[in-house]
C-alpha cells in the first residue's frame, strides 16, 4: 500500500512581505478569522554574514541580533513577541496543551504545542525537520509541531491529533493543516538502521529508496509518514496543504542544517488565536 502524498501545492501557499520580511503563508488558514500565522524564511534578517533571519539561540549568533530578527518576524505577522511560546525541542513524541494563561512559562521538553485561548503564540523551530501547522476551522484550536525522524516515526502529529481532541473537542474532519519547509526525499539520506525503524513502523509503506552508488544509504520519505499519520488521525486529504520546498535543495532561502552543519540557523513556524 502506498500513501497518497502531495508535495507541492502552489495554490495553497503564498510568498509575503511585510516590514521586509518575506515569509510563507498558507491561503486556507488566512480565510480563517481570528488567525495568524507564518513560516520564515533565512532572509530579512540582520545576522551575520548575509543578514540572515535566525530565530534561535544559536553558538555563532548573539543574542542582539536574534533578539532583533524575533522582532521583525513577529512584527511582520502583526504578533506580541513576548506571548510567544517555543520548547526545548528533543525530537519526542512530546505535546503540551496550554489551558492556562502561560505568565510563567519555562520552555519545557518537548516537540508539539497545542491551545484554544487567545494570545498565545505557539512556534516551533526548525532546520530541516518539518514544521506543521494546525487549525480547527469550527473551534479556531491550534497547533504548531515539530516533527524530525524521531518525532515522526513515533507519530507525533497523529498524537497531537488526539490530542487536540481530547482537550479541545477537535473533530479531524474540521483540522486544517500547513506543512512547511523541510528536507525532502531528494535529500534526506539516512542508513539502514534508520530504515529498518520505520519498516517495522510503517509495515506495507515504501518510504526509502536506496543509493545506486552508495550501498548501505537511502533516501527516507518523512513526507510520506506524515501522510500516512494524517490518514490514521481522519484528516481529510483535501485539508493538508504543503509548500513542498527542500531546505537542503533551496538553502538559499532556508535554514538547512544538513547543507550548513553548525553553522545553520533556525526557522520559525507559528501560529495563534489573535486578539489584534
Amino acid at each position: 500500500m502506498r500513501p497518497n502524498i502531495r508535495y507541492m501545492d502552489n495554490q495553497g501557499f503564498v510568498r509575503r512581505v511585510s516590514r521586509g520580511v518575506p515569509f510563507y503563508s498558507c491561503r486556507v488558514l488566512e480565510e480563517l478569522s481570528g488567525l495568524r500565522h507564518g513560516f520564515s524564511t533565512r532572509q530579512g534578517g540582520v545576522s551575520a554574514p548575509d543578514r540572515a533571519l535566525n530565530l534561535s539561540r544559536v553558538g555563532w549568533d548573539s543574542p542582539e541580533c536574534v533578539d532583533e530578527n524575533r522582532r521583525r518576524f513577529f512584527g511582520a505577522l502583526q504578533l506580541l513577541p513576548g506571548q510567544v511560546l517555543t520548547l526545548r525541542q528533543i525530537h519526542s513524541d512530546r505535546l503540551h496543551i496550554i489551558k492556562d494563561t502561560p505568565d510563567h512559562w519555562n520552555r519545557p521538553e518537548g516537540d508539539a504545542l497545542a491551545t484554544d485561548l487567545t494570545g498565545p503564540v505557539l512556534a516551533v523551530q526548525t532546520a530541516d525537520c518539518y514544521p506543521i501547522l494546525i487549525a480547527d476551522s469550527r473551534t479556531r484550536a491550534v497547533a504548531s509541531v515539530h516533527a524530525g525522524w524521531k518525532g515522526t516515526l513515533a507519530r507525533l502529529v497523529r498524537k497531537t491529533v488526539a490530542g487536540m481532541k481530547e482537550a479541545f473537542h477537535c473533530d479531524p474532519a474540521d483540522l486544517v493543516v500547513a506543512v512547511g519547509p523541510a528536507i525532502r526525499r531528494c535529500c534526506f539520506e539516512v542508513g539502514a538502521e534508520v530504515v529498518d525503524l520505520f519498516r517495522e513502523q510503517y509495515p506495507g509503506f515504501p518510504l526509502a529508496v536506496e543509493r545506486v552508488h552508495k550501498p548501505g544509504k537511502y533516501l527516507l520519505d518523512l513526507r510520506a509518514a506524515l501522510n500516512v499519520q494524517f490518514e490514521e488521525a481522519g484528516i481529510p486529504f483535501g485539508n493538508i496543504h504543503d509548500l513542498g520546498a527542500c531546505t537542503r535543495c533551496r538553502a538559499d532561502e532556508f535554514f538547512s542544517y544538513r547543507a550548513e552543519g553548525e553553522r545553520s540557523g533556525r526557522m520559525m513556524a507559528v501560529i495563534a488565536r489573535s486578539c489584534l
